[in-house]
């Protein structure tokens, strides 16, 4: 039986600026994703059968373990573009980023699903393939692969590698509250005001010169859903400086502590983490 464990890492949005609505209902943003070391571990085994057969197990009990699953979805995808019919694949998650967070949980272990799958079958699609399959599975999954840090455009699956600004990170998450994309930009929609500071290229251009500067760091997401949850408008008022990122409901620093009197009873709390320069790896021994 061939096995292969891979790690993949949690992301935040340093910057999202969401630019306008899509004729396919997706909006059009910019930002500037970094990869942070908060990892699911991910184990595959191959066994002999006559069809495919994808069965999934794990730690957590807040997510699924059937169809529905991103990894599902990204085996079944990545064994029809193989044209490959007889396999039997299992796969256990080790769920340490939090559910529904924005932090791109379900999104880098569908690329992981790609990278653990091409390896055990020694390459058989190009790089060019595997971003295309990451791209039609979701916005955030051509960054998880690569990590580090770059420049996501389009729906947010167009990516320009960006040179990672190594730096302390710390997250916060309400333990009973997760959002999804849908929500938020559902609300976003129904906002007056969507204009947009253009921080992003101003990063950008910052990175590309060995800088960062803080302040630069924005969510337009953030407007739209933050008054409708006590949560969230608790984290805000109670960690100075603290961003949304992605979707929510999770919100960061760039500190190495969150300075909070907020407790583990109600939040999940990460701290002393590091912006990361590499995406999915596989785990030796």
């Amino acid at each position: 039986m061939k096995t292969i464990k891979v790690k993949t890492p949690a992301k935040i949005n340093l910057t999202l600026e969401v630019l306008n609505k899509r004729e396919d209902g997706f909006h059009n943003i910019q930002s500037i994703m970094q990869a942070v070391n908060l990892y699911d571990y991910l184990t595959f085994e191959l066994f002999p059968s006559e069809k495919i057969i994808v069965e999934l197990s794990g730690n957590n009990s807040e997510i699924p373990y059937n169809e529905s699953n991103l990894i599902y979805k990204a085996s079944k995808k990545f064994f029809e573009k193989a044209k490959i019919t007889k396999a039997g694949l299992k796969i256990y998650i080790e769920k340490n980023i939090p559910v529904s967070a924005g932090l791109a949980g379900g999104s880098t272990n569908a690329s992981g699903t790609f990278f653990a799958l091409n390896k055990l079958y020694n390459n058989i699609l190009t790089s060019s393939e595997i971003e295309e399959l990451c791209a039609s599975l979701g916005s955030d999954l051509n960054f998880c692969l690569y990590g580090g840090c770059g420049l996501c455009t389009s729906r947010g699956e167009v990516l320009e590698k960006l040179p990672a600004y190594i730096q302390s990170v710390s997250l916060i998450k309400p333990k009973k509250l997760g959002i999804s994309a849908k929500e938020a930009y559902t609300k976003f929609a129904l906002l007056k005001d969507k204009s947009y500071p253009n921080n992003t290229l101003i990063l950008k251009k910052l990175l590309l010169n060995g800088k960062f500067d803080k302040s630069l760091i924005y969510n337009s997401l953030e407007k739209a859903i933050i008054s409708d949850y006590e949560e969230l408008k608790t984290i805000k008022n109670n960690v100075k400086n603290s961003l949304m990122s992605g979707s929510g409901s999770a919100f960061f620093m760039l500190q190495d502590r969150l300075n909070t009197n907020l407790t583990d009873d109600n939040y999940q709390i990460f701290e002393n983490l590091k912006t990361i320069s590499t995406g999915v790896e596989e785990v030796n021994g």
